[in-house]
């Protein structure tokens, strides 16, 4: 390992950090540590960090805002990669917006809607970076990102990069391609449609004020933990069941959405981990219903 985080720092990739809590880079603020944290500069220095992991068979996982991610307490293996601000660049031509992997997601749906160009008003509540809402197919209000990629630039795992068409992608409901190869989106290509400026931004404003009125971002956390089993809905089935409210050590299942679990008071992953196999076994007591976590789950043994 000392030899891999010598051969980072000379080559010059980026920040470079040893043991860096996680709790500091997810929304729900817990995780342990990184045995290696990189934010590398840009996407050059991003591959060449992807070389020297690749070189010494170092473990790693990309992480954006750490928006959809529940880190375990005894941190990551390896090295954690984050998408940060050298990677959010954005350039608008036409009706085609071209958005760093890195870029936040709610700013660009913001700036874009002020723009007269409509396509990303359901991003407007949504956390994370442009990266991350093509990894998981982020969407909201009937539209989600398969409905306006063109194409991402994708780094995978053995160093290649290349775009890749939306067709190609795999998109489903909150999966990609991208989470059974591992790959980064570097970049994303998104098709946009001009439109009234005024309509547009009072759409996007409407969706992000649901957001607040309905979602507990007043605390940590890391948005909709549990898909949705449609038809049916996760939050009303958690709901239905009587866990509002239900906590355990310092996470606690938002009293004001069933599908939020909060950071009320220094909450341990194991406190998420706990409430979350609860949550399971009485939906599925109770309605024969097989509940599946949205967020991700990174043990330290993960690769």
């Amino acid at each position: 390992m000392n030899e891999f985080i010598k051969e980072l720092e000379q080559s010059e990739v980026g920040v470079i950090k040893v043991n860096e809590p996680l709790s500091k880079h997810t929304t729900w603020k817990i995780g342990g540590p990184a045995d290696v944290f990189i934010e590398p500069d840009g996407t050059d220095g991003l591959v060449k960090a992807m070389e020297i992991i690749i070189k010494h068979k170092i473990p790693w996982r990309a992480i954006g805002k750490g928006s959809n991610l529940l880190v375990d307490d005894d941190g990551i293996e390896g090295a954690v990669i984050k998408l940060g601000q050298s990677m959010a660049s954005m350039e608008v031509e036409g009706e085609v917006v071209t958005a760093g992997g890195g870029y936040p997601f709610i700013p660009l749906a913001t700036l874009i809607s002020k723009q007269g160009l409509s396509g990303l008003e359901f991003a407007g509540g949504i956390p994370g970076t442009v990266g991350g809402a093509v990894f998981m197919n982020a969407g909201a209000h009937g539209s989600d990102m398969s409905r306006i990629l063109i194409e991402a630039r994708v780094l995978f795992p053995d160093g290649r990069l290349e775009w890749i068409k939306n067709k190609d992608m795999d998109f489903s409901y909150r999966t990609s391609r991208l989470q059974k190869e591992k790959g980064i989106c570097v970049e994303a290509k998104l098709q946009m449609k001009r439109g009234n400026k005024e309509l547009i931004v009072a759409e996007m404003q409407k969706n992000k004020q649901y957001r607040r009125e309905t979602q507990p971002w007043m605390h940590p956390c890391a948005g909709s933990v549990f898909r949705n089993p449609l038809p049916e809905h996760a939050g009303a089935l958690i709901e239905k069941a009587g866990l509002k409210g239900f906590q355990i050590g310092g996470a606690q299942i938002s009293e004001m959405h069933g599908n939020f679990i909060v950071n009320k008071n220094n909450a341990q992953a194991q406190d998420v981990l706990d409430i979350i196999a609860h949550v399971k076994e009485k939906v599925r007591s109770n309605y024969g219903i097989e509940m599946k976590t949205e967020v991700e789950l990174v043990r330290r043994q993960a690769t």
